[in-house]
């Protein structure tokens, strides 16, 4: 995620600097590095705001899990089955679809970032 990115989402959630600080927990002068592009936005730090914006859409009906969709027969073993979680694959680390099962979270969190099922998520 770069600076005009991170930007876009806390304009998106509606937040000050200040806000966006405290709802994730670290310094108004952290935001303000990220912003400015000084530092880097961490992978975990990127998955929060994805989550809150998806939350914040209320996109919490007709959702089709994501085993279902994908037509997945690992599922009993996958993480977003276990906790009923189908539309935060994308979240959880552990998933096994085929595309990000040997992937790290900073590498899983690219290859969800183009899957349809994440995608309807952001629509």
């Amino acid at each position: 995620m770069n600076k005009e990115e991170f930007g876009l989402f806390r304009k998106k959630l509606g937040k000050t600097q200040k806000q966006l600080a405290e709802l994730l927990g670290m310094s108004l002068k952290t935001i303000h590095s990220y912003e400015q592009g000084w530092r880097t936005v961490p992978a975990h730090i990127e998955r929060q705001l994805f989550f809150l914006l998806i939350n914040q859409r209320g996109r919490n009906t007709n959702r089709i899990p994501c085993w279902e969709k994908k037509q997945c027969s690992e599922r009993e073993h996958c993480p977003a089955w276990e906790f009923q979680s189908g539309h935060l694959c994308w979240f959880l680390n552990g998933t096994l679809c085929q595309c990000t099962q040997q992937s790290n979270s900073t590498n899983k969190l690219e290859v969800c970032k183009a899957c349809p099922i994440f995608l309807s998520l952001m629509e």
